[in-house]
């Protein structure tokens, strides 16, 4: 018997199918003139694939950390390699810088979808299944870079926890943080729920909490730990390029020094940046205790937000890391709203400051950054505070399907 497709998924499919594809040509309209005249700067049409198809040997097959460096974690380098892969498998001798960037914007597609069939499985209202389905983010980032990799693991995660299968998440969160490091704040959210189980004697939250951990530890040692033996040079290099990054135009610190508020070298950032999100984070836990001890991993939105927040680092695309955590766990849709803006803002003002430091037009200067991201961090902080005052959306309440 053929089975009836149901209406609202095709109609979400098809809007995600739009968004990403408006992503794709939003990144590759100006691949066949090539970058010419800051043109990646001033249209905003800049993405890390191109450069990486040459400068780290993509185009040639290099195997990512055994015969070539690479800036980030195990399972991003290996979504690098696949993309590659892809691109020279497909189109042969013409596979370029712009065939990559199609087939890392149809790798990042796949990983949205794959959100939003988590999404409509785990029961979220249609609004947010639509804040998804269109998302503004995914249009400035989906061939930017490869994050998505390591957002879908998180979403993951975070539904495994909601279904109370904390081993779980704690493995999903260990092989996000195996794609980009952020996964792993969610790492001490899901022990604490271990630990704080209601309706379960101490014994038993003790062991839950335990292989838990043994669970993140020994997932992430079997990605990471063949590549780190076979190749430690390679492969710490995400880890030394992190620590000596001294930060970014939009990053907050940045963004005091430059009003003259704060002025400090990378190893005070470094102490600075760490003392901030461990107060900061465990205010967060502290006072979001009472209303969300039995869904904790609500928090992990707020905490992410935070330390984005408090980073040296605030690449474009982390923004792309908390909208869909915020389509979540949102208490109210009018900050998500604001957050966008700002990070609109931000996006076009931290490119056109490159395009104005390569002499093209237009421009935008230090203030008009300082400005896009106040707007930004105005927003976080109201989702922060939102996040820990208010309850949980109610598809989180719901008990899962």
């Amino acid at each position: 018997m053929i089975q009836r497709i149901d209406g609202r998924v095709l109609a979400l499919a098809l809007g995600m199918a739009c968004t990403c594809l408006l992503g794709w040509l939003f990144k590759a309209h100006c691949m066949p003139q090539g970058w010419t005249g800051a043109i990646q700067y001033i249209s905003g049409c800049y993405s890390d694939a191109p450069p990486f198809w040459g400068e780290r040997h993509v185009g040639a097959g290099r195997i990512p950390y055994f015969q070539t460096p690479m800036e980030y974690p195990v399972l991003t380098g290996l979504q690098i390699w696949i993309e590659g892969a892809l691109a020279r498998g497909l189109f042969g001798a013409g596979a370029d810088g712009a065939t990559f960037l199609a087939a890392v914007s149809l790798g990042n597609a796949l990983l949205a979808a794959l959100i939003l069939t988590m999404f409509v499985r785990a029961g979220l209202d249609r609004v947010r299944l639509w804040l998804w389905a269109c998302a503004p983010p995914l249009i400035l980032y989906l061939g930017h870079n490869w994050d998505l990799g390591a957002v879908t693991l998180a979403v993951a995660a975070m539904l495994a926890a909601r279904r109370q299968r904390l081993v779980l998440a704690a493995a999903l969160a260990a092989l996000g943080a195996a794609a980009k490091l952020f996964p792993v704040l969610l790492l001490p959210l899901i022990g604490l729920a271990a630990l704080t189980a209601p309706g379960q004697a101490w014994r038993i939250r003790m062991m839950t909490a335990a292989r838990c951990a043994l669970a993140a530890i020994g997932t992430w040692a079997a990605v990471n730990l063949p590549v780190a033996l076979a190749a430690p040079e390679n492969w710490s290099e995400f880890y030394r390029f992190s620590a000596a990054r001294p930060g970014t135009v939009a990053a907050t610190w940045s963004v005091l020094s430059d009003q003259g508020v704060w002025v400090t070298g990378t190893a005070q950032r470094n102490l600075a940046a760490s003392f901030a999100f461990l107060l900061g984070a465990t205010a967060i836990v502290g006072l979001g205790w009472r209303k969300h001890r039995e869904r904790l991993l609500v928090l992990f939105t707020p905490v992410l937000a935070w330390f984005l927040l408090t980073n040296k680092v605030w690449s474009p695309q982390f923004d792309l890391w908390l909208f869909p955590l915020l389509v979540m766990t949102g208490p109210r849709l009018t900050p998500i709203a604001v957050f966008v803006i700002g990070d609109i803002a931000a996006y076009v003002t931290e490119f056109w400051w490159l395009a104005g430091l390569a002499n093209a037009w237009p421009y935008a200067t230090q203030q008009d950054i300082m400005i896009a991201a106040s707007v930004r961090a105005v927003a976080m902080l109201w989702l922060i505070a939102d996040a820990v005052r208010l309850p949980a959306p109610a598809w989180i309440t719901r008990a899962p399907a």
